[in-house]
């Protein structure tokens, strides 16, 4: 068996949606798992559609996600001459030939056919024109495909396909304006980057039988190929937008991290026993297309949410620490006159499940907040607990340092002075402090809060307690 040389060849029409992402993301896994080579291809001889920032896109989306390729990326539009090279040779050898007919033309053939209740398809027309040539007309160019027999091939998913050629037409393989159809650019690719296996999705099925030929015809190897199932929405249909979020670079900037990622598309249709979470060492070692699931496979948010919480609290502190920084400035928060990021990073890193959540429970740490949240000063900002406050306030103001340790001492000897429970002052000061009742442990959060921000938070709460005795509240 020759070296294994896979591909990933997007086209830049749109953004790097998250099925393309998978598929790119197999190919890497076998080419990796098999010591072999992944080529990055983008397809952009659609001069209609294609655009440079879809490009960009589609190489960001790659880089954050850690596929490197090998080889590439290569261009179609850089492949021009070779494509007409082959036009040549396939034209020359009567295997295929110029189309004149019209748009008008064919759909009154498609019109007619339907009437008829045959499958629309092109009749031939041209096929064997000794004289086709029309003035005025830009002549297609189309394959002369196979009139008997069938096309088969091994899916390495899917199994064995059969195709008959009765159900092909002779399929157009450059436009009007000499541009290359995908069909025939990508068998021209793969054949001269010696692809040996082609992974891609299972909405290209129907195109393989036609490339099949076109293989065939020019006497190549032909690859081996995998079809894996398309990735749905919790109601079953073809992902998409409505789904929510659908770029790869989209739920990066949501804050979810790369090997989370990795790790979800790679289970999300492919299994390892009962294995969930895979380092990259582990995917590279134990993937085969042979465990590819053929049923469509259902993205679940709430799983890559469970995913990407386990890679936060796995994460560098200091990786960590700069991913909050990048965040809270794209909040425009000043971080100078806050704690360190790293601090605050590890001492939350329990309690976000993204990156986006990391920097909404980290604002109070760097920013005064105007309102408590309602259900928790309601259950513990109330006259009760003013004493206490009051208490720790006076204990708190005489400490010389402050630290998780000296602070925790002052609590405890605040509980003990007043018979009281620790619960019955941490819960207060959380809210006091952060405006909720959920933190890191207190000691911790105080020491990044700061001494300073601490007592006047504490004096706020204090005063709003205050406020609500008197109104009866």
């Amino acid at each position: 068996m020759s070296a294994v040389r896979t591909r990933f060849a997007p086209s830049p029409t749109g953004y790097l949606h998250i099925g393309g992402v998978r598929t790119a993301l197999f190919s890497w896994l076998y080419a990796r798992h098999h010591s072999g080579e992944f080529v990055l291809r983008i397809e952009d001889t659609d001069r209609e559609r294609s655009t440079q920032a879809s490009v960009d896109a589609i190489l960001e989306g790659m880089q954050w996600m850690g596929l490197d390729a090998d080889e590439g990326p290569i261009y179609q539009s850089d492949r021009l001459a070779r494509y007409r090279e082959v036009l040549d040779q396939l034209l020359d050898q009567g295997l295929a030939y110029y189309c004149y007919c019209t748009p008008e033309e064919l759909d009154a053939v498609r019109e007619q056919q339907r009437a008829q209740n045959i499958k629309p398809r092109y009749n031939r027309k041209c096929r064997d024109a000794r004289d086709p040539s029309r003035p005025g007309i830009d002549p297609v160019i189309r394959f002369k495909n196979p009139l008997e027999g069938s096309v088969i091939f091994e899916d390495l998913v899917r199994g064995r396909i059969n195709i008959s050629n009765d159900e092909l037409d002779d399929l157009v393989i450059a436009r009007g304006d000499g541009m290359p159809t995908y069909n025939f650019a990508v068998v021209v690719d793969d054949m001269d980057m010696g692809i040996t296996h082609v992974i891609r999705g299972d909405d290209h099925v129907n195109n393989t039988p036609r490339q099949v030929n076109i293989f065939n015809a020019l006497n190549a190897s032909l690859p081996v190929f995998a079809h894996v199932p398309m990735i749905v929405g919790a109601d079953g249909q073809r992902l998409s937008k409505r789904h929510g979020a659908v770029s790869v670079l989209e739920y990066r900037d949501q804050g979810f991290l790369p090997e989370a990622m990795r790790n979800y598309l790679l289970r999300l249709g492919w299994s390892h026993g009962d294995q969930e979470v895979f380092s990259t060492e582990e995917m590279i070692s134990f993937f085969d297309l042979g465990e590819v699931n053929r049923a469509a496979s259902a993205f679940d948010l709430d799983k890559l949410k469970w995913l990407n919480q386990h890679y936060i609290k796995e994460a560098d502190a200091d990786r960590l620490g700069a991913l909050l920084v990048t965040g809270l400035e794209a909040c425009d928060v000043e971080i100078a006159s806050g704690p360190a990021p790293r601090s605050v990073a590890d001492a939350l890193r329990e309690r976000a499940q993204t990156i986006d959540e990391l920097v909404d429970k980290s604002l109070y740490f760097y920013s005064d907040f105007d309102e408590y949240d309602e259900g928790a000063a309601k259950k513990h900002l109330r006259p009760v607990a003013a004493g206490l406050m009051s208490d720790i306030r006076e204990r708190f103001e005489a400490l010389s340092v402050w630290q998780a340790q000296t602070i925790h001492d002052a609590l405890q000897a605040c509980v003990e002075a007043n018979d009281s429970k620790l619960g019955k002052i941490a819960q207060p000061l959380r809210v006091a402090v952060s405006g909720t009742a959920a933190t890191p442990p207190i000691d911790i959060t105080l020491e990044l809060v700061g001494k300073k921000r601490t007592l006047e938070r504490i004096d706020a709460a204090i005063g709003f307690i205050a406020a609500r005795a008197e109104q009866g509240a």
